[in-house]
């Protein structure tokens, strides 16, 4: 009996090895040097406490009294810990609810003119439409009008990687222009291919939503999920306008789908990690065309079906996307006011396809995402532009949510050149998806006391504020 104690503890401590050898290879490999420190540190411990229970095995130290307490000691910490870390602690029931588990009071749809990016992109100094908002938000345009001055976020002359940022602000562009030629009516709203004018393949939601999810992550997406439209995650009025169709600017934006298709691609590890630098615009607007890429093609799909589908990707929006994907199951609303998703964190883009083809909704998730952003908050305190809260959740338009800054963080893109992404670099849950990352983020989905014990560890390994990380040969910026 006493025999299968040692061996169970033996095993418990090869395993234990055998995690620390890995996150040791993990870290190498995701050419991180404080964390590759601490974890060949924590190997070398591990590995040394199995040596010394082989040998106080094989010298027969076990078999005395107090060898047998030390291996009854250890079984016992070994079990207790376990059962502490997995073991399931009470769910947020309200993000089990989604969206409307969030609504405190009345909330007001949002114009997409008051938003920060629409703004910057669309009104052009002078125009009627430029008049015509600043006549409606005259405490806005002393403000707006400065960040147009710095001539940003890309490739302005005092951004951060000048003079040698050509090359990434070249690439960053050209996957632009795969939106920009998506941002036709005709691509964002398809109509059926001839072939099929007129017709209509009538299937069950359950069969639609395989056909539609199966198809979605052939053709890129990583993760997709299905919701019912509530009506309050539409824009209210047209902000955004390309191809010079100032006509619809300001207009009244209706909507006739009842479902939404929404989906997100991961960002590439290697290139977020670099951020605040050029590397990381890349990985944005890459993740960006290739989204509007999906949307269209998945909105042409179901358009041959032979029902009315509409791409909403970085140009044509009618919806806000994040909590349409939480609705749709995808993940929780972060501290950084992005979507964080289990597998990815909130190193993912959103887009999604709005359609009246009948469909069953899936149901939000509860991830711990809450709990986990009040507990870390490392994201506000690397903020550049302190544009994230660290105060718990407010009442936002009549939802309980942490608010991100979008005009002093936009600000802060007209300053450094790129598009910032440093919440998303050093958010914990952002880390390479290798064994030891996707056992940590199973355990903090799980369990309140592993998101203490991973945030501490965190902290440790990478550091309350980590450093960026060198950029990819092709992608040098220095």
């Amino acid at each position: 009996m006493f025999d299968l104690l040692s061996f169970l503890v033996l095993a418990g401590l090869i395993g234990q090895a055998a995690v620390g050898l890995s996150y040791l290879i993990s870290s190498i490999m995701e050419k991180e040097k404080r964390a590759s420190f601490f974890a060949g540190l924590q190997f070398v411990a591990m590995t040394g406490a199995l040596i010394v229970f082989v040998y106080w095995w094989a010298s027969g130290f076990l078999a005395t009294f107090f060898g047998k307490g030390i291996v009854v000691g250890l079984l016992a910490v070994g079990i207790a810990a376990g059962i502490i870390l997995i073991r399931k602690t009470p769910g947020n029931q309200k993000a089990q609810e989604g969206t409307r588990g969030l609504i405190t009071a009345e909330v007001k749809r949002i114009d997409e003119r008051d938003i920060v990016f629409a703004r910057n992109r669309a009104l052009r100094p002078g125009s009627e439409p430029y008049k015509a908002y600043y006549r409606m938000h005259p405490d806005r345009e002393a403000f707006d009008a400065a960040r147009r001055q710095k001539g940003g976020p890309l490739g302005h002359p005092g951004a951060i990687d000048r003079p040698k940022d050509r090359p990434n602000v070249a690439a960053t562009l050209s996957a632009l222009n795969v939106a920009m030629h998506l941002s036709a009516p005709e691509a964002y709203h398809p109509v059926a291919h001839p072939e099929f004018k007129g017709q209509r393949v009538e299937m069950s939601p359950q069969e639609a939503g395989r056909r539609i999810k199966g198809y979605a992550l052939n053709i890129g997406a990583k993760l997709v999920g299905i919701t019912e439209i509530n009506p309050l995650w539409i824009y209210s009025n047209r902000g955004e306008i390309f191809r010079e169709n100032w006509e619809d600017w300001g207009k009244e934006i209706e909507m006739n789908h009842k479902y939404a298709v929404v989906f997100a691609t991961e960002m590439a590890f290697e290139l977020v990690g670099t951020a605040p630098h050029t590397p990381t615009t890349i990985a944005s607007m890459s993740n960006y065309a290739e989204d509007a890429v999906i949307a269209t093609q998945l909105a042409a799909y179901i358009a041959n079906l032979g029902y009315s589908a509409t791409a909403n990707h970085l140009r044509h929006y009618d919806t806000l996307l994040v909590p349409l994907a939480v609705d749709a199951g995808l993940g929780e609303t972060g501290r950084l006011g992005y979507l964080m998703t289990k597998d990815y964190g909130p190193r993912v883009r959103l887009s999604a396809v709005t359609t009246d083809l009948p469909l069953v909704a899936d149901s939000p998730v509860d991830i711990g995402v809450e709990d986990f952003c009040r507990i870390c908050k490392k994201c506000a305190h690397c903020c550049p532009s302190n544009s994230i809260p660290l105060d718990d959740p407010t009442e936002v338009n009549g939802t309980l949510r942490w608010k991100l800054n979008a005009e002093t963080c936009f600000d802060y893109w007209g300053k450094v050149g790129t598009d910032c992404n440093v919440c998303m670099r050093v958010c914990p849950w952002s880390h390479a998806g290798t064994w030891p990352h996707r056992i940590i983020r199973a355990l903090i989905t799980r369990n309140r006391l592993s998101r203490w014990l991973f945030n501490l560890m965190d902290d440790v390994f990478y550091g309350r504020k980590p450093k960026p990380k060198s950029a990819p040969e092709w992608a040098q910026y220095n």
